[in-house]
C-alpha cells in the first residue's frame, strides 16, 4: 500500500472523526472518543496486517484501524449507540474484534487469540491496541509476560498520544517509555514517529513477520498527540496548554502525508472522504431502535434467575 492510499484512508478517517464528533454534539451518538491526531498509528499499523490471517483488537479510540481495515463504518459507529452486541458488522469475517471500552482489556483478549493461532498453527499474529495510561494497567503486565514466556505471535501497539486522560505520560510511566519495558520480558521493543505512516507500516510488517515466523511477541510505542479531546464529554483546556496543542498541530500526520502527495490527488481524496462520510451519516441516522428483548440475549448461556427477573419487570413495562 503507497502512500496515496494511506492518505486516503487517513482522510476518511479524519473527516469521520469530525462527523461523529458531529453527530454526538447533535445527539444521535450518546458518546464518542475522538481520534484526530492518531490516524498514521492506526492506519498504518492496519495496512502492515494480513487480511486473510491475521486480527487486530482495538480500543475505543481507533477508528483508522476500522477503516484501513475496511469494516462497514456505520456497523462499527452503532457500537456507540449499544445497539447490539460489539457493533452491526460481522468481528470474524473483518478480522476486527469489537472496540473494548475496559482499559487494557484488549490486551488479555489478544494474547488469548494468539495462543489459539499457536495452538492452531495458523500462520496467524494478533495486534492489539492501547494507550499510555493502559500500560500501567496490570492486565497489561501479565498480557506480555505471558506472551513472552510462549513466545506468541501478537504485537503490543501502544499509541503514545501524551496523555492519560489528564495525566501527562511522564507522571505515570515509568523506565522512560513502553518500548523500553519490552527487554524486561525478553521481546523485542520498538519505538517508532506515530505521526509517519510510513515508518508506522514498516515497525508493524516487521513485527508481525517476526510473529509469524516463531520470533515472538513485539512491543511498539509509536509516539504521536491526541489532538482533541479524550472524549466528547472532556475539555483538554483543563489540562494542557494552547501552546502545546499548536506545536503538535504542526505535525498533524494526514496534512504531512498530503505535503508530500500531488494536489489534485489530495483533492480527489477529500472527495472520496466527503462521499463516505455522507453515506455513514445517513445510515447512522437511518439505524432505528433494536427490539428490547435484545437485551437479555446472550448474556449467559443458561439466564440466571436475576436476568429472569429483570426480563420479566422489563417486559412488564414494556406492555404498559
Amino acid at each position: 500500500m503507497d502512500l496515496t492510499e494511506l492518505h486516503r484512508l487517513m482522510l476518511v478517517a479524519r473527516r469521520i472523526d469530525e462527523e461523529a464528533i458531529a453527530l454526538q454534539r447533535q445527539g444521535a451518538l450518546p458518546g464518542y472518543a475522538p481520534t484526530k491526531g492518531q490516524e498514521a498509528a492506526q492506519v498504518g499499523s492496519a495496512a502492515a496486517l494480513e487480511k486473510t490471517r491475521d486480527f487486530a483488537f482495538p480500543n475505543y479510540r481507533d477508528l483508522g484501524v476500522a477503516v484501513a481495515m475496511g469494516v462497514d463504518l456505520v456497523g462499527y459507529l452503532a457500537t456507540h449507540l449499544g445497539t447490539w452486541h460489539g457493533g452491526l458488522y460481522d468481528p470474524a469475517a473483518s478480522r476486527l474484534a469489537p472496540f473494548n471500552a475496559v482499559v487494557g482489556g484488549t490486551v488479555t483478549h489478544a494474547v488469548g487469540w494468539a495462543m489459539g493461532a499457536k495452538l492452531d498453527d495458523t500462520g496467524g499474529v494478533a495486534i492489539t491496541y492501547f494507550g499510555d495510561g493502559a500500560s500501567s494497567q496490570g492486565d497489561v503486565h501479565e498480557a506480555m509476560n505471558f506472551a513472552a514466556v510462549y513466545r506468541l505471535p501478537v504485537v503490543f501497539f501502544c499509541q503514545n498520544n501524551g496523555w492519560a486522560i489528564s495525566v501527562p505520560t511522564e507522571r505515570q510511566v515509568a523506565g522512560g517509555s513502553v518500548a523500553a519495558r519490552a527487554a524486561g520480558y525478553g521481546m523485542e521493543g520498538v519505538q517508532v514517529d506515530g505521526n509517519d505512516v510510513l515508518a508506522v507500516v514498516e515497525a508493524t510488517r516487521e513485527a508481525v513477520e517476526r510473529g509469524r515466523a516463531g520470533g515472538g511477541p513485539t512491543v511498539i510505542e509509536a509516539m504521536t498527540y491526541r489532538m482533541g479531546p479524550h472524549s466528547t464529554s472532556d475539555d483538554p483546556g483543563r489540562y494542557r496548554t494552547l501552546e502545546e496543542e499548536q506545536a503538535w498541530a504542526e505535525k498533524d500526520p494526514v496534512a504531512r502525508a498530503a505535503a508530500q502527495l500531488p494536489p489534485e490527488v489530495v483533492a480527489d481524496a477529500e472527495r472520496h472522504a466527503a462521499e463516505v462520510v455522507r453515506e455513514v451519516r445517513e445510515g447512522v441516522l437511518a439505524l432505528g431502535d433494536r427490539p428490547g428483548e435484545e437485551l437479555f440475549s446472550f448474556v449467559y448461556r443458561e439466564p440466571t434467575k436475576a436476568l429472569l427477573d429483570q426480563q420479566r419487570t422489563w417486559q412488564e413495562s414494556a406492555d404498559v
